[in-house]
C-alpha cells in the first residue's frame, strides 16, 4: 500500500534532508536555519532598533545570541532581525502593529526554529506546557541579557533554583534540613524541558540517587552500603522516593535523613 506524505510531512522531510546534507570533499554536518521573514520587509539594522529599544540594546552585546548572525546580511544588520525578522514595516509603524515583527515573547517558534533539541524534548511525555501556549520561552530564559538563564524581570545572575523557584515555590524554599542536591541546581535530577521519565526526572529509579551518593565498602562486600547503611533489599522495594524511605527528596524541616 502506497502511503502518501502530508504536506506537513514533506515540509519536515525537506527540513531535515537540507540540515544534514554533506557536501563533497566534507564529513562536517552543517545545520540551515532560515531566519524570520516578513513579506514587503527589509532589513534597517541594529542602529535603527537601539533607538526605540535603547534599554535592550544596551545589554544584548553580552549576550550568547548576539553571536548569531543572519549568513549573508551586511555588517550591523544581522544582529536583533536574526530572532526577530526584518524590522522595516515595524520602524516605519512607529511599533503602532505587533504584527509586522516577530515577537518571541508570544509565541515559542521562532526560539524553536534554531533550538531543535529543545523542540523535541517538549515533545516527550512529560514536559513544560510550551507548545500548549500555557509557557514561553522567555519565562524562564532572557534571550537579550548576559545570563540566558536568568527568567525575564529576574534577578540578575539567578541560579537554576531561581529560574525554576517562582512556579515551583514549595521545591525551592528553604529548609532545616537541605538536599545538598539542591545547591548544584534543579537540572541536577530534572531535565526543564521535557522527559520520559515522571516529574521531568533524568532518570526514573535508585540510579538518580546513587550517583551523588557514593557507596562506602565495608563489611559484607556483597551489600550495597550507603552511608554505612545496608541498601541492598531496600532498592529492590523501588526508588528512593517512592519506597517509603525519603519521600522529602527537596529537604525536610523536622528530618535529616529527609524520610518525612
Amino acid at each position: 500500500m502506497i502511503k502518501f506524505l502530508k504536506p506537513m510531512d514533506c515540509g519536515v522531510l525537506c527540513l531535515l534532508l537540507v540540515s544534514f546534507w554533506t557536501g563533497c570533499g566534507t564529513s562536517v554536518q552543517q545545520p540551515v536555519v532560515r531566519p524570520p521573514q516578513i513579506q514587503g520587509a527589509s532589513h534597517v539594522g541594529d542602529q535603527v532598533c537601539a533607538d526605540c529599544h535603547q534599554a535592550i540594546t544596551d545589554v544584548f552585546a553580552s549576550s550568547a545570541h548576539a553571536r548569531f548572525k543572519v549568513p549573508g546580511a551586511p555588517a550591523g544588520q544581522a544582529g536583533c532581525e536574526s530572532c526577530h525578522g526584518p524590522g522595516s514595516l515595524h520602524a516605519q509603524s512607529g511599533m503602532a502593529t505587533p504584527a509586522v515583527i516577530h515577537n518571541p515573547r508570544r509565541e515559542p517558534g521562532t526560539c524553536l526554529d534554531c533550538h531543535q533539541e529543545i523542540h523535541t524534548k517538549l515533545r516527550l511525555p512529560n514536559h513544560h506546557p510550551v507548545l500548549e501556549g500555557l509557557l514561553q520561552c522567555v519565562d524562564c530564559h532572557d534571550p537579550h541579557g548576559r545570563d540566558i538563564f536568568r527568567p525575564a524581570g529576574g534577578p540578575f545572575y539567578a541560579s537554576l533554583n531561581e529560574s525554576c523557584a517562582p512556579c515551583h515555590q514549595e521545591q525551592a524554599r528553604r529548609f532545616v534540613f537541605e538536599h545538598e542536591a539542591m545547591r548544584e541546581g534543579c537540572t541536577e535530577c530534572h531535565d526543564p524541558h521535557g522527559s520520559i521519565q515522571s516529574k521531568l526526572l533524568v532518570q526514573g529509579d535508585a540510579n538518580l540517587c546513587l550517583k551523588c551518593h557514593a557507596q562506602v565498602q565495608f563489611g559484607s562486600p556483597s551489600d550495597m552500603l550507603i552511608g554505612k547503611v545496608p541498601h541492598g533489599q531496600k532498592v529492590q522495594a523501588g526508588s528512593c522516593w517512592t519506597a517509603g524511605c525519603h519521600t522529602q527528596v527537596h529537604g525536610s524541616m523536622v528530618d535529616p535523613k529527609l524520610r518525612f
